[in-house]
C-alpha cells in the first residue's frame, strides 16, 4: 500500500513538473526534429591518385594494385585509352581475372605516339571509352578505376581540363581513381589525394 501511494504522488508530481514546463518541452521537440533533417557525419570519398611518368609504360604496382582490389571482391576498370589491340574497344573488354575489367582502344595503330593526327574514327574510339568511363565513375559499383594516359584527352584538345576536373568531383563516394600520364594538368594534381613523380 505505501509503495502504491508513493507510485502515485511520483507520477503526479511528473504531471505537474509537464504542465509547469509546456515551452521547455516544445523546444526540446522541434530541436530533435531538426537534426534529423541535418547530417552531423560528411561521408568520405574514395582517394585519387596520380602518376606521372616520363613513359608510357603502365607501371606493375599499379597493375598489382588493381589485382589485389579486384582479388578482395571489388570490381575494378583499367581503360587504356591510347593504347590499342586487336578486337577491342568497347565490345570486347579483357578480363584478367573475376572482377577486373579491361579496356584498350578500338584502332588499328598506337594513338599515344605525339607525331599522329586522330582522324575522325580514332577520336571517336577514344571518347566512347572516355564516356565508359565517366559512367563507371559517377554511378557504376566500381571500387577503382585507372585512367591511362588520360594527360593526353586534353593535350589533343579532346576534352577540357574542366570536364576532367568535374568527373573527378563529381564522382562515386566509394569509387577511387588513379591517373596516368607524362603530365597532368595543374587543376588536377592539386585536386589529386596524392601525387607521384617517377623518374624512370
Amino acid at each position: 500500500m505505501v509503495a502504491q501511494i508513493k507510485t502515485t504522488q511520483i507520477e503526479t508530481q511528473q504531471t505537474k513538473n509537464n504542465h509547469d514546463r509546456p515551452n521547455q518541452t516544445k523546444t526540446n521537440s522541434t530541436d530533435s526534429n531538426s537534426l534529423k533533417g541535418s547530417s552531423i557525419v560528411t561521408p568520405l570519398k574514395g582517394n585519387v591518385q596520380v602518376f606521372i611518368a616520363p613513359h608510357r609504360n603502365l607501371y606493375a604496382d599499379i597493375i598489382a594494385q588493381a589485382l589485389r582490389v579486384a582479388g578482395q571482391g571489388t570490381q575494378v576498370l583499367l581503360v587504356q585509352l591510347f593504347q590499342t589491340g586487336i578486337n577491342q574497344g568497347l565490345n570486347n573488354p579483357r578480363r584478367l581475372v573475376e572482377n577486373f575489367e579491361w579496356m584498350r582502344c578500338d584502332a588499328q595503330r598506337d594513338l599515344s605516339q605525339h607525331e599522329i593526327v586522330l582522324t575522325d574514327a580514332e577520336k571517336i574510339a577514344v571518347l566512347d571509352l572516355w564516356d565508359y568511363a565517366k559512367v563507371a565513375i559517377k554511378s557504376s559499383p566500381m571500387g577503382l578505376v585507372v585512367i591511362d594516359e588520360v594527360d593526353l584527352l586534353v593535350e589533343r584538345s579532346l576534352i577540357s581540363e574542366e570536364e576532367l576536373l568535374h568527373v573527378l568531383e563529381t564522382r562515386s563516394p566509394k569509387v577511387n581513381i588513379i591517373l596516368t600520364g607524362r603530365s597532368m594538368p595543374s587543376s588536377i594534381s592539386d585536386y589529386a589525394d596524392q601525387v607521384t613523380h617517377r623518374r624512370n
